[in-house]
């Protein structure tokens, strides 16, 4: 590593620790969520509604984001609510019944719903102010989270079945990226959190501007793509233990299969979108995911499904970036919104599964998943996106994406 980075390595170093941040809290409790099943006697439709709430905070959180991101800043939003996930987690490992459970995560959706936004924001701002892209390899680090998370979480597994002494273990390690990622994150971000001065004006006067047609697309898509992503971390687990029939060690080592193909992906992002287009990439990456899954659901078993389990860490690996990207080129209000409204597909759709698990078993539940990458190909050809340019040829990221859809 060399000794001294320039501004634009430091920054987004400081930003990677943000989305490894995310990952990791969001991974270890989702890793956990048989242990808390089984703590707490729920059923799967139990554990589902559990997952609805924490969207449903998510969802609830988006007027107060847009008021955070205004007053505070999206440096400030982002310690804030890294501090707040650090103290919800803690408080989650000795929650002693189910009522209390679901308020603590309902208040973790809100939380995670800020933090997604602001270091989304931080991460359009750095490429706007560099103009080099980085938003696919900051993804990556979001992956490496969730992967370091699982080992951690198979590790203590192993060791003890105390989830306290757990969730301690990973709070110390989330305080630690917190502190690194402090004395570097953007403070004048006032372009990634803020629109133009006329623009703000109108905000004031008449609240939201209306959508574009393109952003609506754009919502829908990264809904299902984060349905596609939360749904593999929350319910992989509980598919190799209770389907699959997985020993306790080898079930949480789904997330830890999914994690590691997309961080290794990701890191090959940027050169996927140059070569072949951002359409592409995301059109071509959910069939992978939607159709490697249904085969390893239709053949069985512990190998079978952590090799479908790859597909979709492979597939989805670049697709959220991509759309991160294309909302950015929207305009600072259409980041916030995809970016919210991706928050909310990542927490609420893992509950549709559980309900579905529910009615009929985690099989259908997981065939769920699959049809979502199937739905996120079909509505991103209603976008046109236009080449990715190479680094130095990047501007102020505007132009990425082309306004309005065909």
């Amino acid at each position: 590593m060399p000794r001294v980075l320039d501004d634009f390595r430091r920054t987004q170093l400081a930003i990677a620790a943000l989305f490894c941040f995310l990952g990791f809290q969001y991974a270890t409790w989702a890793s956990r969520i048989p242990a808390l099943k089984e703590r707490l006697d729920l059923s799967a439709g139990e554990v589902g509604l559990l997952l609805v709430v924490t969207g449903a905070g998510a969802a609830a959180s988006f007027p107060l984001i847009t008021f955070l991101m205004q007053r505070l800043g999206a440096r400030r939003v982002a310690l804030l609510s890294g501090l707040s996930l650090v103290a919800i987690l803690l408080v989650l490992s000795v929650a002693p019944n189910y009522p209390t459970a679901l308020v603590i995560l309902c208040v973790d959706g809100v939380a995670v719903g800020c933090l997604n936004v602001a270091m989304n924001a931080q991460g359009a701002a750095l490429e706007a102010a560099h103009g080099r892209t980085a938003m696919t390899q900051l993804h990556a680090t979001f992956s490496a989270g969730s992967f370091l998370a699982a080992l951690l979480s198979s590790g203590m597994t192993a060791l003890t079945s105390d989830i306290a002494s757990h969730f301690v273990a990973a709070s110390v390690i989330l305080l630690v990226l917190l502190a690194c990622a402090r004395p570097r994150l953007l403070t004048d971000d006032a372009a990634a959190s803020k629109p133009a001065a006329g623009q703000e004006e109108g905000k004031r006067r008449r609240g939201f501007t209306r959508p574009t047609q393109a952003v609506l697309w754009l919502g829908c898509a990264m809904v299902f793509a984060e349905v596609v992503e939360g749904s593999m971390n929350d319910w992989s687990a509980l598919y190799l233990k209770d389907v699959a029939h997985a020993s306790p060690q080898i079930a949480p080592l789904g997330i830890a299969v999914i994690s590691i193909v997309m961080v290794v992906a990701r890191l090959f992002g940027d050169g996927w979108r140059s070569r072949w287009g951002d359409a592409r990439v995301v059109r071509v990456g959910s069939a992978v995911a939607g159709v490697g899954l249904a085969l390893a659901l239709l053949a069985g078993g512990v190998v079978p499904a952590l090799i479908g389990f790859a597909c979709v860490g492979l597939g989805v690996a670049a697709v959220a970036p991509c759309l991160y990207v294309a909302a950015a080129a929207e305009g600072p209000q259409a980041l916030s919104v995809v970016a919210a409204t991706g928050t909310t597909g990542l927490l609420v759709g893992p509950a549709v599964i559980g309900f579905v698990a529910e009615a009929a078993d985690l099989t259908w539940g997981m065939a769920v998943v699959a049809a979502s990458a199937v739905v996120v190909s079909l509505c991103t050809t209603r976008l046109r996106f236009v080449p990715p340019k190479a680094p130095s040829e990047v501007g102020t990221g505007t132009d990425m994406a082309e306004k309005g859809a065909m």
